[in-house]
């Protein structure tokens, strides 16, 4: 855990409608360009935000999370499609219109703090295409009225930061004050943490609607194993940076029949890659799932090459492994690529025997920290 000492806090005192301007900061103003992760909590903080934007926030964190991303609200929708979730096809409606969305407040802003690195409609362009996002963890214990604290996600692993705490009076008041946030906080009242996308460039488990048997089994006799439960132990990263993303990859030789070495030379290995998002509301939850892994579990299938990651990017490259088969009860070793990213956690790989899902209709196992459970039909 990574401390932080707060060197001052500040009250600010103004009419909810408008917001008067600060001295700005010498220093401040030359890198305002220069958008990172505290300034933009700052900003936010000094935007005068009311009941409707914030319910502009939730309704996009409710359409993210309902199609299987984190509980985001990326810049990027806020900035071209006010309301709509990460996975919203573009131009779709949000069913809801908003008569003074964010970036309106935003253009506004930067409108009113102009710099020398660029106008106001590359500001907005630079967000636009930046990976930031708002995320509001636990959002579903909003009471439906409270102003939220803002905060960032500081890096290092750290579990507690600053954050601006943003209230509105009966008389008309707006407050904004410096406090300490954690996750116990976040699970009390709502908090924006401004971090960056992880998964948004991915399509999860969820909005796959008939890829190639992923929610279901192909109507057969051949055998398939299905993945049919997920359950995280322990949460991946900070609370400030999210969800645990869970790449589920598989190796393995799909139908092999064959009876000599020679037709060996025919198969190829095929691999299983697929995204699920496990949000921090859900740790130690089983959860169910109903995804073909190997559509065709051939009777000569050996050993699987099997691996789970946790996504946290850097450079792309791969774990050479091995899958198996039988051939007249002699074993042969095929090598397969499974992808991965320099930075992830390899939560877990190694080989799983055809006898393993054997053993029982479902069989269950633990795998670093989660609990995975197949079937083998």
């Amino acid at each position: 855990m990574k401390n932080f000492i707060l060197f001052s806090a500040f009250l600010l005192t103004v009419a909810c409608a408008t917001i008067d301007q600060e001295t700005p900061d010498p220093q401040e103003e030359t890198e305002t360009a220069d958008l990172n992760l505290q300034k933009l909590a700052r900003i936010f903080a000094d935007l005068p935000i009311d009941d409707n934007h914030i319910q502009e926030v939730y309704d996009a964190v409710v359409s993210s999370s309902g199609r299987g991303y984190d509980e985001e609200y990326t810049l990027d929708c806020l900035l071209t499609e006010p309301g709509s979730g990460v996975g919203t096809q573009s131009g779709t409606k949000t069913g809801k219109q908003y008569s003074n969305p964010l970036r309106n407040l935003i253009r506004d802003y930067f409108e009113q703090h102009p710099t020398t690195k660029g106008s106001v409609e590359q500001m907005l362009i630079q967000l636009a295409k930046s990976d930031y996002q708002l995320y509001w963890p636990y959002h579903e214990n909003w009471d439906g009225y409270s102003y939220p604290i803002i905060t960032f996600d500081p890096g290092y692993g750290a579990q507690s930061n600053y954050g601006y705490a943003i209230s509105c009076q009966s008389d008309g008041t707006r407050i904004v004050d410096s406090v300490y946030v954690d996750e116990k906080v976040a699970v009390k009242r709502p908090v924006w943490v401004i971090n960056s996308n992880t998964d948004a460039g991915f399509t999860p488990l969820e909005l796959f609607e008939n890829p190639g048997g992923l929610k279901s089994a192909p109507m057969s006799r051949r055998r398939t194993l299905t993945m049919k439960s997920f359950r995280m132990l322990r949460n991946y990263d900070s609370w400030f940076g999210g969800a645990s993303e869970f790449w589920i990859k598989c190796g393995s030789v799909e139908g092999f029949n064959a009876s000599t070495e020679a037709e060996l030379k025919l198969y190829s290995p095929s691999v299983t890659d697929f995204l699920i998002v496990v949000k921090r509301k859900d740790l130690g939850k089983e959860l169910p799932y109903d995804v073909v892994m190997v559509s065709d579990f051939s009777s000569q299938l050996d050993k699987i090459a099997f691996m789970i990651t946790e996504d946290d990017g850097g450079t792309r490259s791969s774990w050479k492994c091995q899958a198996a088969v039988k051939i007249k009860s002699k074993s042969y070793g095929i090598e397969v690529d499974l992808p991965l990213n320099q930075k992830d956690d390899i939560v877990w790989r190694g080989q799983l025997s055809a006898r393993y899902f054997e053993e029982e209709d479902v069989v269950s196992g633990r795998f670093g920290d989660v609990i995975v459970s197949f079937e083998l039909n």
